[in-house]
């Protein structure tokens, strides 16, 4: 899996921090910009987040390239709505030459069904190359590649998005593969603004699990596992 913020946008903390004290000052635009210190963007921007004015974050979008997930994934990343996707097309570009599949650690780490997987993936890829070559078109051939079959994808979300974002699926009970990208791309983000993002992660970090009585019970490491990155 590859992920990268594409072109990360700069002085996103004093962009979302003007347009917040728009809401609470009667200065101009020109004063606001020149009021604002480095510092007063940091306790300010950490208070409208914590008292839930995440409205002002919805003005900075981020951008991630992604490579190397299987369509399982993109099906759960795609109920995030407020958010726009561009997908590697299975109808204009043929996977007859390379067929790159994704492999759940449950199932490589046990060289018999691993072995049983892979020849399955090969029987797949071989009755694909058959149809293309019977002039079956690849919109068409495409209706039997499995979920597995890698794929690359291009997301944008704004940062209220995000944050919501990273509540659901880093969270233990998240799908493995989507909560492995979602700690990446968190990774990334905080290393854009440590500020706005210090406290992103799953529900548990700044108070109760959200998942009811399905929580994974180990609220204490995930805490601590979040806090140290």
């Amino acid at each position: 899996m590859k992920v990268i913020i594409f072109d990360p946008p700069k002085n996103i903390e004093n962009k979302i921090a003007v347009a917040a004290k728009m809401c609470y000052s009667a200065s101009n635009i020109d004063d606001l910009m020149e009021k604002i210190s480095k510092q007063d963007q940091e306790k300010f921007i950490r208070k409208i987040i914590s008292i839930g004015h995440h409205s002002v974050l919805e003005h900075v979008e981020l951008n991630f390239a992604v490579e190397g997930i299987s369509r399982v994934l993109s099906h759960q990343l795609v109920r995030h709505r407020i958010a726009s996707y561009s997908q590697q097309s299975q109808r204009y570009v043929k996977l007859d030459e390379t067929f790159e599949y994704i492999t759940p650690e449950s199932i490589r780490l046990s060289p018999r069904l691993s072995m049983k997987y892979d020849d399955l993936m090969d029987q797949i890829h071989d009755l694909y190359k058959d149809y293309l070559n019977a002039d079956v078109p690849a919109e068409d051939a495409r209706y039997i590649l499995p979920n597995a079959t890698e794929t690359k994808i291009f997301i944008t979300m704004n940062l209220r998005v995000l944050l919501h974002f990273f509540n659901v699926r880093c969270c233990n009970r998240a799908q493995w593969e989507i909560r492995a990208m979602a700690i990446e791309m968190l990774k990334q983000c905080k290393e854009l603004s440590q500020i706005i993002f210090e406290s992103s992660g799953p529900s548990c970090i700044g108070g109760n699990c959200g998942e009811g009585e399905m929580t994974c019970g180990d609220m204490g490491s995930v805490r601590n596992k979040f806090k140290e990155m």
